[in-house]
Order: C-alpha cells, then sequence, then structure tokens
C-alpha cells in the first residue's frame, strides 16, 4: 500500500468522527433490542445482540484510537448526535 497523502489524512480526520458516531448509534440500537428480547423474547438472539455490542465497542475504540493518532480528537465528534437509522 502506498504512503497516504495529506489529503487522504484530512478526508480521514473528517471521515472518523462520523463512523465513530454511526457505530455507536448502531451498537445503542442493538441494546434496545437486545433488551426487548431479555424481556420475554429469543434469549439466544439477545446473547448473540449483546456479543455484537461488544464487538462494535471494539471497533470504537480502534477507531477512536484511529483519529487520535491522526491528529483528530473526539470534540470533533459529539457522540450524542442523532443519525437516521432504519428500522426493520
Amino acid at each position: 500500500m502506498s504512503s497516504s497523502s495529506k489529503s487522504d489524512i484530512e478526508k480521514l480526520r473528517v471521515m472518523l468522527p462520523h463512523w465513530i458516531a454511526h457505530n455507536k448509534g448502531h451498537w445503542e440500537e442493538f441494546e434496545k433490542w437486545a433488551l426487548q428480547l431479555e424481556d420475554g423474547g429469543d434469549q439466544d438472539v439477545a446473547k448473540l445482540l449483546r456479543l455484537a455490542v461488544a464487538a462494535l465497542r471494539d471497533a470504537q475504540d480502534h477507531l477512536e484510537n484511529g483519529l487520535a493518532k491522526l491528529g483528530g480528537g473526539t470534540e470533533h465528534n459529539p457522540h450524542d448526535h442523532h443519525h437516521h437509522h432504519h428500522h426493520h
């Protein structure tokens, strides 16, 4: 892989905060569904959703570390902003 250009780094500094927020939105949605299933639904699926949440939290750490290494910070990314979520 070739070395990253300055423009690639700048693009990542913009994209990573979006990915971080979007990732968090997904795990929050998975947690919501896991709670619903734990209250009388399929416990096996609830457990799988919890495992998916744990994996997304791990991914979150990696994304945030990548942003920090690029000189970006989470101050550009209020984790509380809302995204449009697809409900199925």
